[in-house]
């Protein structure tokens, strides 16, 4: 099903209505004080806030030596400021940010009753697939999230490699009967997986589904509005196919990367004026986050917000939650296919990659890329206006932005980062354009 199709049978009103507070006969209107939209799960009737806080990118600060670690501080604060404003959700998983993670969720939670709040972790279960690896990493949540049960818990990135993949993460080594046992003993509420992979992947677990196989409670996918048509469609699928899927067999769905890590909160200088244009008070993000929140089967939108100002920008917008027209639904259309003209890396900043063993900071050397395409600031040939300017700025900025011992130039194509990446970015052969542009800059050949 495609959006127009979707949008057919649905309508535009009903879209609106969805996404209403329980109860409420109408969406939520700019007039009065914010309240939080709430989710009902059809499933199990848990009041889920429809935007969530993501936890993979909790803010950081140095260490002592030099090292870095989360904010303690920083992430209670907002934390604090979070359940206050309604949200009671939060993702996280073992392999966030080094490891460090689910223990700063367990520390800000574990300061607020148990039934204030949703805890959604995973299984990721990359390096070590064995029985007894896998339950250690599943029992250590536990004790880092200080808590005794977990309400959302998925089977981490599944997809990638297909049906081989997953038996032997999940079926050879007896997971999936065990997994079962803790959600018969109560220790897992509701069980999911977050996708990744190709179209024939995510209908084999669908298949699956159907056959009562595997019975799935919720499934995340990562949807926006540039992946809703515009995914490569070979290592990611278009969501607006997975919503369909799992819309049509009344499955919840929970989002993840509605900002594409970040890029459409930082969009194209051309891009961003007419948003504006439209919406002159409102964020850029705001327009990625109604869009997902415009779809009724969507139990929960994930952020992974590192500061203040993200937080209240959002709760901001779900606090007075309008959900997109018809129109304004064909015109973020318009958006995605222009940015689709920008030599963009599809990175998301998620830092599964790292770290790298040859120290290259790779989301570093692509999210300053990135951010160089989209802010105008880059060189795109000797012909080009303010063309000198240009490069000294991208070379500068780079330098800045990642140490010199760390930047692309110093990929050997090992090929350690490939099965971590979510995405299937080919990182090797991106870092090597890269490298290649920057040495065009610098030798004045481009």
């Amino acid at each position: 099903m495609d959006r127009r199709s979707f949008i057919k049978i649905s309508g535009a009103a009903a879209l609106a209505a969805a996404c209403a507070p329980k109860g409420s006969g109408t969406a939520v209107a700019e007039e009065g004080p914010e309240r939080m939209v709430m989710r009902e799960n059809p499933l199990n009737g848990d009041e889920v806030s429809l935007l969530g806080f993501g936890c993979m990118r909790w803010p950081m600060v140095k260490d002592a030596d030099g090292k870095d670690i989360i904010d303690q501080e920083a992430v209670n604060e907002m934390v604090d400021y979070a359940l206050e404003h309604g949200i009671n959700y939060f993702d996280t998983s073992p392999v966030y940010l080094q490891g460090q993670s689910e223990k700063a969720a367990g520390i800000a939670l574990s300061r607020h009753p148990r039934e204030s709040y949703f805890i959604a972790t995973k299984l990721s279960n990359f390096g070590d697939q064995s029985a007894e690896g896998s339950i250690q990493m599943y029992r250590n949540s536990f004790k880092q999230l200080q808590t005794d049960y977990f309400d959302y818990y998925l089977l981490h990135s599944i997809g990638r490699g297909g049906k081989d993949a997953f038996n032997k993460r999940y079926i050879e080594n007896g997971l999936w009967e065990f997994l079962q046992g803790e959600k018969a003993a109560g220790r897992i509420r509701n069980l999911g997986f977050s996708f990744h992979g190709a179209k024939h992947e995510f209908d084999f677990f669908m298949e699956q589904y159907d056959a009562g196989i595997l019975v799935w409670d919720f499934v995340q996918i990562e949807m926006n509005y540039v992946d809703w048509t515009h995914a490569d469609g070979v290592r990611n699928v278009n969501a607006d196919y997975l919503y369909a899927e799992l819309d049509k067999r009344g499955i919840p769905i929970v989002i993840m990367e509605p900002l594409l890590g970040g890029r459409l909160a930082n969009v194209p200088e051309s891009i961003a004026r007419q948003m504006k244009q439209r919406e002159p008070d409102k964020s850029i993000a705001s327009w990625a986050f109604r869009f997902c929140g415009s779809y009724p089967r969507v139990l929960c939108t994930l952020s992974g917000m590192t500061n203040m100002d993200p937080l209240m920008d959002n709760i901001k917008t779900f606090g007075h939650f309008q959900a997109l027209t018809q129109e304004e639904l064909d015109f973020l259309e318009e958006m995605a296919t222009q940015m689709m003209e920008y030599p963009l890396v599809n990175c998301t900043d998620c830092k599964y990659c790292m770290p790298c063993p040859w120290g290259i900071d790779i989301p570093g050397v692509f999210q300053h890329y990135n951010r160089s395409v989209t802010e105008g600031t880059y060189a795109q040939s000797r012909e080009q206006k303010d063309y000198a300017k240009k490069k000294k700025a991208y070379l500068v900025s780079y330098d800045r932005a990642v140490a010199t011992v760390r930047q692309a130039d110093h990929c050997i194509s090992c090929g350690e980062c490939l099965s971590h990446c979510p995405q299937s970015i080919p990182i090797p052969g991106q870092l090597h354009r890269i490298a290649q542009y920057v040495e065009k800059l610098k030798q004045d050949t481009l």
